[in-house]
């Protein structure tokens, strides 16, 4: 199961840049992102290569961070494949609170990273489908 590392930062110029230099600084690679903005604060949502040492890192330059549980799932890079998993999703009565992408360096496919509740018992479904889980 992943960690991804949740950034709650404000919304101005720069913020991102200094959440990436403080990464680069510590060598932890960003494998993963996604950006949600609000009017003044948004929420910068990554799965990163070292989740503790950059939720610690971050937090030491003044940001307010969270390790959360998120699944990631190999999808071959078809049409229809994405739907073809969140229809498995469906069909099992499991709700997605929120979907990024990112790629599995390994395999070069893409990975559907999603949150859900009880990301255990989820991604053991996901498994018995037939899914690879990263």
């Amino acid at each position: 199961m992943l960690q991804q590392l949740s950034i709650y930062a404000e919304n101005k110029k720069g913020t991102m840049q200094n959440i990436t230099e403080v990464l680069a600084a510590e060598g932890i690679n960003i494998w993963g992102s996604c950006t949600n903005d609000g009017a003044e604060y948004g929420i910068n949502r990554m799965v990163v290569s070292e989740p503790k040492k950059a939720l610690e890192a971050l937090e030491g330059a003044g940001y307010l961070c969270r390790l959360t549980s998120v699944i990631g799932v190999e999808v071959e890079d078809e049409v229809g494949n994405l739907n073809r998993l969140l229809k498995a999703l469906a069909e099992s009565n499991i709700n997605i609170n929120y979907i990024y992408l990112s790629f599995n360096r390994a395999s070069g496919k893409p990975v559907l990273v999603f949150q859900t509740e009880d990301a255990a018992e989820v991604e053991a479904c996901i498994r018995k489908k037939g899914f690879t889980v990263v």
